[in-house]
């Protein structure tokens, strides 16, 4: 049976990262089989835990997925897994600013397991056991269950941190001292991605371990994390045969959007003969599906490589189940798009930290404008939107968007409560879909006619033209199953007709 436990933190910076990454490797390289998840919105994490366990790295969002899918998720990704270490967001009770929801106590709360807390210690001693007090009395649902101090200054600081502990009754795991050598390199949105970083994350991912494999008793961790509760299991397959797809109504909260339109198939041309080349980074998934044209399976694209890695582990699994084979696509590699390829997603990314290379494959910037031309379902986010712009901060790309792409110093955060304005490869118009916004991007126009999405206090957002629907909008496919289910049967339409 899989027993869990969460890593917070009183607040953002408080080394949570590091403990829960250094926590998974340590444990796995001593034999214990590890399940990495991160509460929330968060694509840079999972890779660094990926690289700590040897497993997909996995989100847990309730705002995304809605609170009863998460003890389910949890138990799909923990499957054969003795340990599930849950990364927490921000601080302990820190979630959506206007409610809270999707907080990390949240979580530990719908998950059954208990809070490991993480306090950076520097610049303060006795007051340590006055904040233990504040935030296990706060909330009495949230079991606050151990300790881990962090940056800790000397011998005699530790004595003094641990004595504040034992007032409140809160046993120590560790105490790791300060060690700014472990810093990872970090940009506008966080730290940069392990996929960019490296053979430098796989040294931090060391470092992390050993840090924590020599401060931390493990042995006590293991035993402060509690068997999940028995439950159901989240399958893929099952996710689609609830949710097959066509107009439903997940956010009862969220009125229709003004000028939305009514629902309706998505008609597809005829494709082009596509060119044959070189093949993808490599197979994620093979569903069952076959495209008319040919005894072969259906093929998704979905790119990826350093320039686009923000996505969840469960989009891949939910297209192979619906009958995918998907094919990673490197683009700072690959010159074109697999033979036969019937539709593509473009995850997020950093499109912007490599767009001198993206816009020197001449190649698949070709093949993919040609796919969007011919009316292949194409499903972009966020950074898959600026690569599908004319240009990104003057340098050509796609071109499958009449729109210009540029960084600006402004951030856009937060989670949208949206409503698809037209019909899609992905949405009929007036579903509703949670999603999350986190960029310093522009794009001009900001949206097409018709716009993919809007929401209350918002403009109109995204673009949806032929096949292609790009926004900044980010959805989690598990709360959404039914627009990859839609979207893999316009595939199918498009690579019959």
């Amino acid at each position: 049976m899989t027993r869990a436990l969460v890593i917070a933190a009183p607040a953002s910076g408080s080394g949570k990262t590091t403990v829960a990454t250094g926590l998974m490797a340590a444990l796995t390289r001593r034999g214990t089989s590890v399940a990495p998840f991160k509460i929330g919105p968060d694509y840079i994490d999972p890779g660094y835990h990926a690289l700590a366990t040897g497993r997909p790295g996995r989100n847990l969002d309730p705002v995304l997925v809605g609170p009863a899918l998460l003890g389910p998720l949890v138990r799909h990704g923990s499957a054969g897994c003795e340990i599930a270490v849950i990364e927490g967001v921000m601080g302990l009770f820190d979630g959506r600013v206007s409610d809270g929801a999707g907080s990390t106590a949240q979580v530990a709360g719908l998950v059954g397991a208990p809070v490991v807390l993480v306090v950076d210690c520097k610049g303060q001693s006795r007051s340590l056991a006055a904040l233990l007090h504040g935030f296990r009395s706060f909330d009495p649902e949230t079991r606050l269950a151990g300790v881990v101090l962090n940056r800790v200054g000397s011998p005699r600081h530790e004595e003094v941190l641990r004595a504040a502990c034992d007032e409140v009754g809160l046993p120590v795991l560790g105490a790791l001292p300060r060690r700014v050598e472990l810093a990872v390199p970090s940009r506008h949105l966080g730290l940069v991605t392990a996929a960019e970083h490296g053979d430098a994350a796989l040294a931090a991912v060391d470092a992390m371990a050993e840090l924590v494999g020599a401060h931390l008793d493990l042995d006590a961790v293991v035993r402060i994390a509690e068997p999940l509760p028995a439950g159901e299991v989240w399958d893929p397959a099952a996710a689609l045969a609830r949710d097959p797809g066509g107009p439903t109504s997940r956010l009862a909260d969220v009125s229709r959007a003004p000028g939305a339109s009514r629902p309706g198939s998505v008609s597809a041309k005829a494709p082009a003969d596509p060119a044959r080349g070189q093949p993808g980074s490599g197979v994620v998934g093979v569903g069952t599906a076959t495209t008319r044209a040919a005894d072969r399976p259906l093929r998704i694209g979905m790119l990826g490589g350093p320039a686009f890695s923000f996505g969840y582990a469960e989009h891949p699994e939910l297209l192979a189940a619906a009958g995918a084979e998907v094919v990673t696509v490197d683009p700072l590699r690959d010159e074109t798009l697999p033979w036969g390829t019937a539709g593509l997603v473009l995850p997020g990314g950093f499109p912007e930290e490599h767009v001198a290379a993206l816009g020197q494959n001449a190649g698949l910037l070709a093949a993919i404008r040609e796919l969007a031309a011919s009316g292949a379902p194409i499903r972009a986010e966020c950074g898959g939107l600026l690569y599908l712009c004319r240009e990104l901060d003057g340098t050509p790309l796609v071109g499958a968007l009449d729109a210009t792409a540029a960084m600006t110093g402004r951030l856009t955060l937060g989670y949208r409560d949206a409503v698809a304005l037209a019909d899609s490869s992905g949405f009929a118009a007036g579903e509703r879909v949670p999603g999350h916004e986190f960029h310093h991007c522009a794009v001009t126009p900001r949206a097409g006619t018709p716009a993919a999405w809007g929401w209350r206090g918002g403009e109109p957002e995204g673009f949806v033209t032929g096949g292609v629907h790009g926004s900044f909008l980010h959805t989690h496919p598990a709360g959404s199953p039914g627009a990859v289910a839609r979207f893999v049967d316009n595939a199918a339409a498009h690579a019959g007709s």
